[in-house]
Order: structure tokens, then C-alpha cells, then sequence
């Protein structure tokens, strides 16, 4: 071996992004293997390669000993001295045997070796490389997929995106971009692997930090996120900075920001909401896009109940549960969901009234409680009542003549039929004006 091989080594550095030494030590432990099978495994031997100029030199080691008992291990201390006189029983005595066609024979039998540590030391370089990109985003292209296994291409290194770790309503065909949330990195005899997900809450927090850059830069921070893949997914997000709206910038111009995330998870709804330390306050936030009336919590439980308009019942609950679900997963808190009706009592009830009253006097942080159907059928009774009023005004404003019979005997005959009890009828005009307007 000379210079060349040198040469050789250092593209392979280059080429592999393997360290030099390494790949040495990796050529060193070949040719000791390859020694040992052509002339011995008993031999104890050692190879040292010349960094520089490339020589190979086999050095052997043997023990000194005052009686020798293996003499491919052992030497004894006479033999010892003739090397050199300062030797003495215990010290190693290492002299080189290279044979001179050990290069040919070396490179025979260490090739196979000397593969296999290059690729042992190239699959601990990806697995330290990505070990410590755990959490982070990448973008690959699909190599292959076998049984809903996406094999996604990373450059250097092979991901996996198993069919639990995507939505249901995601699709892909080889050759096609994908982004994904490196989720684990594991050691295996076949090298690293490196497992993928996109439905990792992680993955909607790192492509949200693409879209905005108050996140990325920390002016805006994601304190919780809740997500069922493929369908919904909150977020509560929080900023110490009072000039920004961390909603708005989520959201972004016309909607720009979170549109490019929606898009990316294939149509699935984002729900984005201001997080609080108050549990009450932030409890309401999570429940949009239902409207909430009151809060109770039990901080020991850390349990809440709450009230909300009997009309946003099934909002506040979602589809099949979904919304106080992810709510619940989103604050932290267990969430019991009651409509006004079902907490205050039914308003036909007697004691409803004293209930609501007290209700009324309440101070609910600020939130003004408001009925729509309460006020719909406020404004309907007040047009009745017009209405009546003015067919009232209508029927009394020619009143009958005192001196016509057929008019009193008329209104006789009606308050009579009105009420079986009344004995007499007063004829006078006043009276029967009260009648009219009983």
C-alpha cells in the first residue's frame, strides 16, 4: 500500500462523510481478521497503518514470561533480553512480521470486512444525525410503498410513514412530495430507522411555524394543541407582546396563513383560540365556536361544568362529542356540558324564576347573557298586543246607541254566552266598555 490508497481513503471520506480515523481503524481491524485466518487465529497481532505515506506493518505481541507456555502469545525473558536488554517478566514485546505478500492477500480477504465497517460507520452517522432531529420537519419524496407503508426518500437515509401515522383521507403515489414529523429513531441490524407521522399533534405545530413568523421568532407562542387527523384539530396560542393578535396572525391576511396549513392536511378544520392562565376564561375559549354562559370548576378535580344556551347545546357538544372532547384534551380540564335549561330548570317551573333571577345578578366575567328565542318571542308578543289594541280601537269607536234595542239585546246575548254566572247585564255604556275590555 502506498500513497494511492491514502487517495482512495480520503475520497471516501468526502464521498461517505465518514471520518478518516474511523475508516482506518475500521481497514486496521480488517487486515488483523485477514492475518489471522491465512496464518493462525492463535496469533496475537496488531496492524498499523501509516496515515500519511499508507504502509501496512503487522506487529506481533507476545507476553514475556520466565517459562513459556504458548509461544504464539509468550516469549520468554532470554529471548526477550536479545531484542533489548531493559525488557523484564510482564512487559509486552511487539516486533513486526509482515509477510510480503500480505498487500495481495489483504486485499482478498479484508475487502468484504472493510464494506461492512464503511456501512456500519455510515448508518451511525445517520443515526446520530437524526436522533437529534427529533421533532423536527422534513420533506422526502415517496420511494416506494408496500402494504400502506409509504417508504419516503430523505437524501441520505430511508423514512417510514406506516398507515397509522396519516390521515384516512390521504393519498400519495410514488414520486410524490410529502411532508412529515420525524416521530422516533431507532437502532436495528439493518441500519437506522426512522419513523414518520402525520398525524403527530407536532406536525400542525412545525407547519404552522413555516406559515407564521411571529411563531418561529417566539413573539407567538403555541401553548396546547388537540388534534383528531383528517378531521379537527385546536390550538391555543399566547403572546406577551400586546400589539399582536396571536389569533391574527395565525389566521393571517384573509385567512392566507391557516389556509396554506389546511391545505397541506387536506381540508381538515383548524379551530384556533386565545390561550389564558384563568382556567374559567380559557375554558370558554376552547369551546368555540360555541357561546358559553357560565363556568363552575372544581379545582381539586380539576373538573368544570358548564352552562351553555339551550340552542348551542349541540355546538358546544360537536359531532359525535368532538368539540367539548378536544376541548377537554386542549385546557387539560374534564368538561361537563349542560344547557341553560337543564341547569336553571325548565322556565314553566315555579322555582325557575328565582333561579334565573338569581342568575341574572351574577357577574359572569363580562360575558352578557342573551336569549335569541327569548327576545324573538318578546318582539312577536309586543306586535300581538298591538294588533289587539288596534282591533279594540276599531270595534269601540262607533259604540251602539243607548236607545237601540238590537244592539243591547246583541251584547246581552254575547256576555252571556261569554259567562254563564253573570245573572244581569248593566246597560250602561261605561260598564259595557269594561266589558269590552275584559
Amino acid at each position: 500500500m502506498n500513497s494511492d490508497f491514502i487517495q482512495a481513503i480520503d475520497d471516501l471520506v468526502k464521498e461517505k462523510g465518514i471520518s478518516k480515523d474511523v475508516l482506518i481503524e475500521a481497514i486496521e481491524s480488517a487486515l488483523v481478521s485477514a492475518y489471522k485466518k491465512n496464518y493462525g487465529t492463535a496469533q496475537n497481532v496488531r496492524v498499523n497503518i501509516d496515515r500519511d505515506a499508507g504502509d501496512v506493518d503487522v506487529l506481533m505481541r507476545r507476553d514475556v514470561v520466565d517459562e513459556v507456555e504458548d509461544e504464539f502469545t509468550q516469549i520468554s525473558l532470554e529471548e526477550a533480553l536479545e531484542i533489548d536488554p531493559r525488557y523484564e517478566v510482564g512487559d509486552v514485546v511487539e516486533y513486526q512480521v509482515t509477510p510480503k505478500d500480505f498487500g495481495r492477500i489483504a486485499a482478498q480477504t479484508a475487502k468484504q470486512v472493510v464494506v461492512q465497517r464503511i456501512r456500519e460507520a455510515e448508518r451511525g452517522i445517520v443515526f446520530d444525525n437524526y436522533i437529534d432531529r427529533q421533532g423536527e420537519l422534513i420533506t422526502g419524496v415517496v420511494q416506494r410503498i408496500s402494504n400502506e407503508t409509504i417508504f419516503v426518500n430523505m437524501g441520505n437515509t430511508e423514512g417510514i410513514l406506516v398507515a397509522g401515522e396519516r390521515a384516512s383521507n390521504e393519498r400519495y403515489k410514488v414520486n410524490d412530495r410529502i411532508k412529515a414529523y420525524i416521530m422516533d429513531v431507532r437502532k436495528s441490524t439493518k441500519g437506522p430507522q426512522i419513523f414518520l407521522s402525520r398525524t403527530h399533534p407536532g406536525f400542525v405545530e412545525k407547519l404552522f411555524e413555516l406559515e407564521v413568523p411571529e411563531i418561529e421568532d417566539g413573539t407567538v407562542v403555541i401553548k396546547s394543541i388537540a388534534r383528531e387527523a383528517g378531521s379537527r384539530t385546536k390550538i391555543a396560542v399566547y403572546t406577551e407582546d400586546e400589539n399582536v393578535d396571536p389569533v391574527g396572525a395565525c389566521v393571517g391576511t384573509g385567512g392566507s396563513r391557516v389556509r396554506n396549513v389546511v391545505d397541506e392536511l387536506f381540508g381538515e378544520k383548524i379551530d384556533i383560540t386565545t390561550w389564558d392562565d384563568d382556567p374559567k376564561i380559557l375554558i370558554k375559549n376552547v369551546l368555540s365556536p360555541a357561546k358559553v354562559e357560565e363556568v363552575m370548576t372544581d379545582e381539586e378535580e380539576k373538573a368544570a361544568t358548564v352552562v351553555v344556551p339551550d340552542y348551542q347545546l349541540s355546538l358546544a357538544i360537536g359531532k359525535s362529542g368532538q368539540n367539548v372532547r378536544l376541548a377537554a384534551r386542549l385546557c387539560g380540564w374534564k368538561i361537563d356540558i349542560k344547557s341553560h335549561s337543564q341547569y336553571f330548570g325548565d322556565p314553566e317551573d315555579e322555582e325557575y324564576d328565582e333561579e334565573y333571577e338569581e342568575y341574572e345578578e351574577y357577574e359572569d366575567d363580562g360575558i352578557e347573557y342573551v336569549d335569541d328565542d327569548a327576545e324573538a318571542a318578546e318582539d312577536m308578543s309586543e306586535e300581538a298586543e298591538d294588533e289587539m289594541i288596534e282591533d279594540d280601537e276599531i270595534e269601540t269607536e262607533e259604540p251602539a246607541e243607548e236607545d237601540d234595542p238590537a244592539g243591547d239585546d246583541g251584547d246581552d246575548a254575547e256576555t252571556e254566552a261569554a259567562d254563564d254566572d253573570d245573572d244581569a247585564v248593566d246597560e250602561d255604556d261605561e260598564d259595557r266598555g269594561e266589558e269590552v275590555e275584559k
